[in-house]
C-alpha cells in the first residue's frame, strides 16, 4: 500500500491516493475511540470492580489518577511529536496506553488498579493530541472539514455506547475485559498506521525542557485537583484546596515566566500572539465546561424526574449528540466547499447560550419530548463549534507548531471539562441539599448528607414525600447549573465576534502556500523540508 505523505505534497491535497488516506484515517479514529471510551465503560464496570478488589475509600482515584496523567501529558506530547516527529510519538502513545490497559486488567488490588489507571492516562495525553496534529499534517485546513463529521460521529459514538458496552462487558465476560478490550482495538491501529503512515522524520538538536515540562506538570496536576476534590472530599475554603491553590498559581506563573527563557519551550507563547488561537483557546474551553457539565446533569435529571431508566442512560443524550453530529458535518462540508468559517463559531456560541438558557427552564413538569427539544437546540451549537475550534487553531500557526498548537487547544477543553463538572456541581449540590431541607426538613437533610445525586436504588428506597422532595431539588438543582452553563457560554459568542476569517491554508482552486503572515499571527502551511521515515 503507497505511503502517505504530509500535507502539501499534491498527492494528500488532490485525493490521489484514497484507500491508503482512508486506511490512516480509520485507524486514527480507532485511536480517538480509545480514547474517549475508555472512562464511560469503566465507570459503568466501578461497582464490580470495587465488589472484587475492595477499596471503597480509593474508588474517585481510579478516575481521577487517569484525568490527572492524561491532562499533564497532553501538552508533553505535542511538544515530543513537533521536535522528533509525529507518527513516532502518536505509536509510542498507543503502545504505553496498551501497556496501561493490560496492566489495569490484571490489577489485583485497588492501589495497583491506580498506579496503572495513571500510567494509561500517560498514553492516553498522547492518543487525541496525535490524531489532531497527525490529520493536521496530512490534510489542509480547507480539506479538513470533510472529516469533521467522521470525529464528531466518533465522539458521538462513544457517549452513547460507552455505558451500554462497559455494561455488557462487565455481565457476560467480567470487568478485566473493560481494559483488555482495548488491546485487539489498539493493535489494529498501530499496524495500520506503522505500515501505512510515512511523515517526515524531524531530528531536534535542542533538548527537551524538562524545568517546563515539571513546572506544567505541577500546575495542571494542582487544577485537577482542586476541581476534583473542591466541595467533596474538601470544603472550598479548606487549608488543602487553598495550599492546592497556592502551588498551581505558583507552578503556572513560573511555567509562564520560564517558557520566555526556555530554548525549546514546551508551549511556545508566540502561538498566543494569534488572535485566532486565543479566541479559539478560549472557546475551547468553554465547550468543554458545557458539554461535561450538560452530559453529567442531563441524564440525573431524566432519571430522577422523568423516571427514564439508568441502563439507557447513554440513549438519553441522543438529541443532543445527534444534532451535535449532523451540524459538525454540515459545517465540516460547508468549510470545506466555501472556505468559509466565522459563521459557525457565531452560530454556535448563539445557539448554545439559547439551548442551555433553554434547559434551565426545566421542571417537574417537563416532558421528554421537549427536553430533547432542549437539548438538540445545546447539540447545534456544540456541532458548530467542536472541530471548527481545532480547525482555525491549527490553521492559525506554522506547521512546525502542529503539535504544540494541538495540544494546548485539547488541554484547554480538558480542563474547561474539570472547571465545568467541579463548578456547576458545587452549584447543583448546594441547591439541592437547600432545596431538600426546605421541602422535607431533617429527613431530607438526612437524605442528602452524603451526596445530592442518589442513584436509582436510593430513591425508590424513599418515603414518597422524600422522593417528590428530591425531584423538585434535581429540577432546581439543573436550573442553577444550566443557567451558569448559559452565561458561561455567552462568553464562547462574544469571542466568536473577534474570530478573523483568514483564509484556510490549502484553500481555493490551486492557491500553492496559503496565505501569508498576518497580523493575527497565522503562517503558511508549507511542510518542513526533512528527512522522510
Amino acid at each position: 500500500m503507497a505511503d502517505i505523505p504530509a500535507a502539501g505534497a499534491d498527492e494528500a491535497v488532490e485525493g490521489k491516493q484514497p484507500k491508503s488516506v482512508r486506511v490512516v484515517l480509520l485507524a486514527l479514529m480507532i485511536a480517538m475511540m480509545l480514547a474517549m471510551l475508555d472512562n464511560m465503560i469503566i465507570g459503568t464496570a466501578m461497582p464490580t470492580i470495587v465488589g472484587e478488589l475492595g477499596g471503597l475509600e480509593h474508588l474517585s482515584w481510579v478516575v481521577t489518577a487517569y484525568t490527572l496523567a492524561t491532562a499533564a501529558s497532553t501538552p508533553l506530547w505535542g511538544k515530543l511529536g513537533d521536535m522528533y516527529g509525529r507518527k513516532g510519538s502518536f505509536m509510542t502513545s498507543i503502545v504505553i496506553f496498551l501497556i496501561g490497559s493490560a496492566l489495569s486488567g490484571m490489577a489485583q488490588d485497588m492501589g495497583q488498579l491506580i498506579g496503572f489507571r495513571a500510567v494509561q492516562g500517560l498514553g492516553a495525553g498522547g492518543l487525541m493530541v496525535g490524531v489532531m496534529a497527525i490529520i493536521g499534517d496530512l490534510i489542509p485546513p480547507r480539506e479538513r472539514g470533510k472529516y469533521q463529521g467522521m470525529m464528531a460521529g466518533v465522539m458521538a459514538l462513544a457517549m452513547i455506547g460507552g455505558p451500554l458496552v462497559g455494561g455488557t462487558i462487565t455481565d457476560h465476560w467480567g470487568w478485566r475485559w473493560s481494559f483488555y478490550i482495548n488491546l485487539p482495538l489498539g493493535a489494529v491501529a498501530l499496524v495500520a498506521i506503522s505500515a501505512v503512515l510515512h511523515l517526515p522524520k524531524k531530528r531536534s538538536q535542542a533538548r527537551i525542557d524538562y524545568l517546563g515540562a515539571a513546572l506544567l506538570t505541577v500546575g495542571i496536576t494542582a487544577i485537577v485537583l482542586v476541581t476534583t476534590w473542591g466541595g467533596t472530599e474538601y470544603a472550598w475554603t479548606s487549608t488543602r484546596i487553598m495550599e492546592l491553590i497556592a502551588i498551581g498559581v505558583a507552578a503556572l506563573v513560573g511555567f509562564v515566566f520560564w517558557q520566555t527563557k526556555a530554548a525549546e519551550p514546551i508551549v511556545p507563547l508566540h502561538i498566543f500572539r494569534s488572535r485566532n488561537f486565543t479566541l479559539m483557546s478560549l472557546i475551547g474551553f468553554i465547550v468543554g465546561f458545557v458539554m461535561f457539565g450538560a452530559t453529567l446533569f442531563l441524564p440525573l435529571y431524566q432519571q430522577s424526574v422523568q423516571g427514564a431508566s439508568a441502563t439507557n442512560s447513554g440513549l438519553l443524550l441522543l438529541p443532543m449528540l445527534g444534532a451535535m453530529l449532523v451540524t459538525s458535518m454540515v459545517a465540516g462540508r460547508v468549510t470545506t466547499n466555501t472556505g468559509r468559517y466565522k459563521i459557525f463559531p457565531v452560530a454556535g456560541g448563539a445557539l448554545m447560550t439559547v439551548g442551555l438558557y433553554l434547559l434551565s427552564l426545566m421542571d417537574t413538569d417537563t416532558s421528554r419530548f421537549t427536553s430533547g427539544v432542549y437539548m438538540a437546540v445545546v447539540g447545534l451549537g456544540m456541532g458548530c463549534l467542536m472541530q471548527i475550534t481545532m480547525l482555525v487553531a491549527q490553521n492559525s500557526v506554522e506547521m512546525k507548531d502542529m503539535g504544540v498548537a494541538s495540544s494546548s487547544t485539547t488541554l484547554f477543553r480538558t480542563l474547561g471539562s474539570s472547571f465545568g463538572v467541579a463548578i456547576m456541581g458545587a452549584l447543583f449540590n448546594h441547591r439541592v441539599q437547600d432545596v431538600m431541607a426546605e421541602k422535607a426538613g431533617a429527613v431530607g437533610s438526612q437524605v442528602t448528607e452524603q451526596s445530592a445525586q442518589l442513584d436509582a436504588a436510593s430513591l425508590a428506597k424513599l418515603p414518597e414525600v422524600a422522593r417528590e422532595a428530591y425531584q423538585h431539588a434535581v429540577s432546581s438543582g439543573t436550573h442553577g447549573a444550566f443557567l451558569l452553563g448559559a452565561a458561561v457560554a455567552v462568553l464562547a459568542l462574544v469571542a466568536a465576534v473577534f474570530v478573523k476569517e483568514v483564509p484556510l491554508k490549502g484553500a481555493g482552486p490551486k492557491t500553492a502556500d496559503g496565505p501569508a503572515d498576518g497580523d493575527d499571527g497565522t503562517a503558511t502551511a508549507k511542510a518542513p523540508v526533512t528527512e522522510a521515515v
